[in-house]
């Protein structure tokens, strides 16, 4: 009889004390550019991730829908590869997701639907400096907003 988590990886990721378990699952849900709900393949209930490393920008907020669509179509009704890093401030899964074998962070940043997430120093910094100079998505606007400033001008979309 086969135990339940035969087939997924176990990955140790430097600064954790235990060990992080790659899964697979159906994406069921693009709630915006770097929000997605996932059904694992093992069954259960869908599990609400948000893509690690990117800043989508604000449903509400200029290119938020685009990136909300561009993100679905890539990704909807599609298995992808789940890789848990940590929880944000608000007990949010942070992930990062690959379909393919691509990492759909890097993907999003580089097709310009969002940001890298530590200005500086982020893994997509460069994705996003190519973005940037080709005028791609939200960098066709030379006045788009990083949603971290959007945010602290309007709030959040959903009250």
């Amino acid at each position: 009889m086969k135990s339940a988590w035969l087939g997924t990886a176990i990955v140790l990721i430097a600064g954790y004390a235990h060990p992080v378990w790659a899964w697979q699952g159906k994406v069921i849900r693009v709630a915006d550019g770097d929000s997605v709900w996932v059904r694992p393949k093992q069954g259960g209930q869908p599990v609400s991730l948000r893509i690690d490393g990117i800043d989508a920008p604000e449903i509400c907020q200029a290119g938020g829908q685009a990136a909300r669509k561009a993100l679905a179509a890539r990704l909807m009704g599609r298995t992808v590869q789940v890789l848990p890093r940590h929880q944000d401030d608000y007990g949010r899964t942070l992930a990062a997701v690959s379909l393919d074998g691509e990492d759909m962070g890097g993907w999003m940043v580089g097709q310009g639907h969002a940001w890298a997430y530590r200005q500086g120093s982020g893994a997509y910094l460069a994705l996003q400096v190519q973005a940037q100079t080709a005028a791609l998505g939200v960098f066709a606007d030379s006045n788009a907003l990083h949603p971290r400033f959007f945010r602290k001008q309007h709030g959040p979309c959903y009250r």
